[in-house]
């Protein structure tokens, strides 16, 4: 860093030398600012008309000069001073005002966001002397109030208040409350946002979803914020003010992450975790995460892989602002790869290696459609949003034994199960991997050979948990995703199920409405209706009596 920072335009030569040698002065350790150092920097403000401000780092040193504005100062990039959720930045800022204002709410936001060890405002006389230091400190672990605490000010000459001591025992209180939030059920503690421009219950039922996803990543929830707008911002999606109350809520509520419900690009990640200093992610990713998650069977790994890659591609960036070129400029060669160059590089390399490994899982799910074709059994795919209950009732319908949970995406891998009619009539049931709203165009492409399941189907069943209030909102994202992979051919019966949680009338409402049959996939004896219609429509496909093999 430059001992000074700020425009020295219309100084002169000897009070930017006295600037530059504040950056060599010391302050005791215990203190906030020495009485000498308060009474330099007040002079030289009162004298220059602007403000002057000090970062101090713990051993007492200047590390550097803030020249401001008559009414604003403005701190640099601190990456280099690294933080940790147990540690502040090691750091403190000490800076004039010209006017009789404490502290802003500038200089709050700034302690908060910054995670400084405390942030001074020293007050001046009408003469330029030093009157008050008026000071405060980050408040770990607050639920209630602010997350800082504005501290009764001190006399100049008397700055001593044990900094050494008090930033110790923030630490300590920071430490305490990270060893707390790690035995809570979630690894990762998230606020939940949603920046829209629609109606607005629509972005409440979006974030009622996202909810669902994040319990299903195993995320512990914190709290929801919505944001309304005319138009997304280009850089943060939502206004930078907000984003700034988003920041210190992360901070307050003890957050490691923020989850949008909006897909972000690239550069919008970039910008949002450079100001809030948090990991962030979207829905997109979140999805993905939970596909890796839930993949079980070689083929199901290799198709989450290969989605991830293709989406984290473009998103791979370095926080090194000076980035080297593969080659110089006017036909000099440059530096050679970066470590930035080499992990896209390998990204690719292993992205064709998991083209080529699931265009193999492609080749051998042909071969195993064409061998259940040739035995001459029809099949019968079961499809819905996920969650609406399609393992249950595969496990019902056949008497097996399918991995169940009341989670989203609790099934990734297909299972095929054979199902006899009464009038001896073999058919194959098999279940998929369930839809969601705008499922990520990343999965769409590596889930390719699992969703080709569905082209060789002869009948769709499409379960719909109209105990859900979302679920009209459902069934256009699942019929979408089916005009997408153009299935709209297959007959398609749609399965009102888990009428256990709404009341007869209701029901039979949306029977009459939606045209399909109730059941519920829990109670077998509700599945009586069901297969009836399956088997009757199976057979005016002109599938023939089966014998078993």
């Amino acid at each position: 860093m430059r001992s000074v920072y700020g425009s020295r335009l219309g100084l002169k030569a000897s009070q930017i030398k006295r600037l530059e040698n504040l950056g060599r002065r010391r302050v005791p350790p215990q203190s906030i600012l020495s009485y000498e150092v308060c009474r330099d920097i007040c002079t030289l403000s009162m004298e220059i008309g602007r403000q002057i401000g000090l970062l101090i780092d713990r051993q007492g040193k200047v590390v550097l000069v803030l020249l401001g504005e008559v009414d604003r100062i403005l701190i640099p990039d601190l990456r280099e001073y690294r933080l940790a959720p147990d540690r502040l930045r090691g750091i403190r800022c000490v800076h004039t005002t010209l006017t009789d204002t404490q502290l802003t709410k500038d200089d709050l936001t700034d302690l908060a966001l910054l995670r400084l060890d405390l942030m001074a405002v020293i007050t001046m006389t009408a003469t330029g002397t030093p009157d008050r230091i008026h000071w405060a400190h980050i408040l770990p672990g607050a639920s209630e109030t602010a997350p800082y605490r504005i501290m009764p000010p001190v006399l100049p000459f008397e700055p001593e208040m044990d900094c050494v001591g008090l930033i110790q025992a923030l630490e300590d209180e920071l430490a305490r409350k990270k060893e707390q939030a790690a035995h809570l059920p979630g690894t990762e503690r998230a606020l939940l946002v949603s920046v829209f421009t629609g109606p607005r219950k629509i972005a409440v039922h979006s974030l009622d979803e996202l909810k669902e996803l994040t319990r299903t990543a195993n995320i512990t929830v914190l709290d929801t914020i919505l944001q309304q707008r005319k138009k997304p911002d280009p850089r943060f999606l939502m206004g930078s003010g907000k984003l700034e109350e988003l920041a210190i809520m992360a901070l307050h509520r003890g957050a490691t992450m923020l989850v949008f419900d909006q897909e972000l690009n690239p550069s919008q990640i970039r910008s949002i975790a450079d100001r809030t200093e948090i990991k962030v992610i979207d829905r997109t990713q979140l999805i993905l995460d939970i596909f890796a998650q839930r993949a079980r069977s070689r083929e199901g790994k290799l198709q989450v892989e290969l989605a991830q890659l293709k989406y984290l591609l473009p998103r791979l960036v370095t926080k090194d602002t000076a980035m080297s070129r593969l080659t110089g400029g006017i036909g000099g060669r440059g530096p050679g790869e970066t470590r930035l160059e080499i992990n896209r590089r390998r990204a690719r390399d292993r992205i064709r290696h998991l083209e080529r490994a699931v265009a193999t899982v492609q080749k051998n799910r042909s071969q195993q459609r064409r061998r259940r074709s040739k035995k001459g059994l029809p099949i019968i795919s079961i499809i819905g949003y996920t969650n609406a209950g399609k393992s249950t009732l595969l496990n019902q319908l056949t008497q097996s034994r399918v991995l169940a949970e009341d989670k989203l995406f609790a099934t990734l891998d297909p299972s095929s199960r054979r199902l006899r009619f009464p009038r001896d009539i073999e058919v194959i049931v098999t279940d998929t991997v369930g839809f969601i709203r705008d499922l990520p165009k990343e999965l769409m492409a590596a889930f390719k050979a699992t969703l080709e399941e569905l082209e060789n189907a002869d009948l769709l069943l499409h379960v719909i948990d109209i105990s859900n209030p979302r679920h009209p909102d459902q069934i256009r994202s699942v019929e979408t995703i089916l005009a997408e992979l153009d299935l709209n051919r297959i007959a398609v019966i749609r399965v009102l199920n888990k009428i256990d949680r709404v009341d007869r009338e209701q029901c039979r409402e949306l029977t009459r409405r939606l045209g399909g049959i109730a059941v519920s996939a829990l109670d077998r004896s509700t599945l009586k209706p069901l297969t009836e219609t399956m088997q009757a429509t199976v057979e005016g496909f002109g599938w023939k009596e089966t014998v078993s093999d």
